[in-house]
């Protein structure tokens, strides 16, 4: 009898651990599952056949030639010096990539403005005399009236440098820092302009990036001071899957900002740009645990969402919250600065011995940001996921405004309020929610054409968001709700 006891005993604690093992491997599942982009059913939108034959379109080997031809400017240093004639520097490189956006544009009847952003950057640190930049861009205007107003832009920065910063006469590649994120927004203006779009793309190249984002800086404030309606900016930086052991080229890194740079920036110093009126107070954002909230991280939400519709499970975004890797930077700061939500879109591995490295041998370790290190299939890729966000951004309505959550009593149901979006091409709205610990979006609930949903559940639980749906299923960005009082405490609300 013990022993049959003793044989029950093991096979239920053998099932028991078959059982547990079972229930890991399907978290782990799950957990992979997430990095990968699986979206719950509720939260997958449909497929836009345009959108989908337009990144078939998208060439690794277009991709590879337009890298080769940046490389063969020999450098493409910003202080540098070499007249555009002598085929060989920055001012080369950009008169190439001008005409570059002028083909495309003759290939679509003259669609793409081709334009050039030109200023002098005073001297420092690294800038040791005043030096022309010149930023190049090329404007998919909108073909709807009001949705034109609306700009969602790719960017990425052509200059490059050596070991020495300041060497004007050696060689910079800068095939993958950053010739891949220049190859994508290419790219993206070569198969975008094929068609045509509700709203606005602008396709930009910048310089001066390698000398402390000064391109960028001077696009990003020149948008705001005239006003431009940018909803979400994609910056490619290093984004060439560098084929040395150790890379995974099934994921490409998206970092974004938590609570917005001028926010902090007004705190800190007075010299940073205004709080944006679309931005809530840092005050606010603590006390409504929206520290992770930022418009810049519901735009890296919205990429998640377009590469699980888009691209195959074998490449997909992860999303890492923070606004950029470990104490660095990159162009999307400077959109962050002037109030624009703004991504960095990144390889998941980096080598340093290919960036900001003169080409050499030392000691058997190649260096040099060459060619042959970079992975075209990956950048295409990266391309692709660029391509169908930008698409979806242009071709979705506008977030819905003034979108309010009731905070006048206490009560466990949840009511949302908004008004209609600004361009007047919503057909629909969704509240989607998830719970406070979780990373991303999770439910979903139909609003259908009204301006306001109650919910059996509370907002001390979750954290809701409400967004825009055209009659096709584009869907707008997701707009976090603000309270309809000030957040405070009050002795008669603990």
């Amino acid at each position: 009898m013990r022993q049959h006891n003793s044989f029950l005993f093991g096979l239920i604690a053998g099932l028991f651990l078959m059982a547990a093992a079972a229930t890991s491997v399907a978290q782990t599942s799950t957990s992979a599952a997430a990095v990968r982009g699986v979206l719950p059913p509720p939260l997958a939108a449909p497929v836009d056949p345009q959108i989908a034959a337009a990144l078939k379109q998208v060439s690794a080997a277009q991709i590879k030639a337009t890298i080769e031809k940046l490389v063969s400017f020999g450098t493409r240093l910003t202080i540098g010096d070499n007249p555009y004639q002598s085929g060989r520097g920055i001012g080369a490189a950009r008169e190439w990539i001008k005409s570059e956006f002028e083909r495309y544009s003759q290939a679509c009847g003259g669609c793409l403005e081709v334009k050039t952003d030109a200023f002098t950057e005073q001297p420092r640190p690294r800038v040791p005399k005043p030096t022309e930049i010149v930023n190049v861009y090329a404007v998919l205007r909108g073909a709807d009236p009001q949705a034109s107003k609306r700009i969602v832009l790719v960017t990425g920065h052509y200059d490059s440098r050596p070991s020495n910063d300041q060497d004007t006469a050696a060689d910079a590649p800068g095939a993958n820092d950053d010739g891949s994120g220049t190859a994508v927004s290419l790219e993206c203006a070569r198969v975008l302009s094929k068609y045509k779009f509700p709203g606005t793309i602008i396709f930009l190249t910048v310089a001066g990036e390698e000398q402390g984002l000064y391109g960028s800086a001077h696009f990003a404030e020149m948008a705001r001071q005239q006003g431009w309606n940018i909803e979400a900016v994609l910056n490619n930086d290093i984004v060439g899957g560098d084929n040395t052991p150790g890379q995974d080229t099934s994921v490409v890194r998206i970092f974004s900002e938590g609570i917005p740079l001028p926010d902090l920036g007004q705190r800190a110093s007075q010299t940073q740009a205004a709080v944006p009126a679309n931005q809530p107070a840092l005050s606010t954002i603590r006390a409504l645990g929206a520290e992770s909230d930022s418009p810049s991280r519901e735009e890296a939400r919205y990429i998640r969402q377009v590469g699980a519709q888009y691209l195959p499970q074998s490449f997909q975004p992860l999303l890492v919250y923070r606004p950029d890797r470990f104490l660095r930077g990159g162009d999307h700061t400077s959109f962050n600065r002037s109030g624009f939500s703004a991504v960095r879109i990144t390889e998941f591995r980096e080598n340093y011995a290919h960036q900001h490295q003169t080409p050499r041998i030392e000691n058997g370790i190649e260096y040099g940001d060459l060619p042959k290190y970079v992975d075209y299939d990956y950048v295409a890729n990266v391309a692709r996921l660029n391509a169908a966000t930008l698409a979806s951004l242009a071709s979705a309505p506008a977030p819905p405004a003034n979108v309010r959550v009731e905070a006048q009593k206490l009560e466990n149901d949840t009511t949302l309020m908004w008004q209609a979006s600004p361009d007047g091409r919503a057909s629909q709205y969704e509240v989607v929610w998830r719970a406070t610990n979780s990373s991303d979006w999770e439910q979903m609930k139909s609003a259908g054409k009204a301006m306001q949903l109650t919910l059996p559940m509370s907002k001390d639980n979750v954290i809701f968001g409400v967004r825009a749906l055209d009659d096709a299923g584009h869907r707008s960005l997701v707009v976090l709700p603000q309270p309809t009082q000030e957040p405070g405490f009050s002795p008669t609300r603990r």
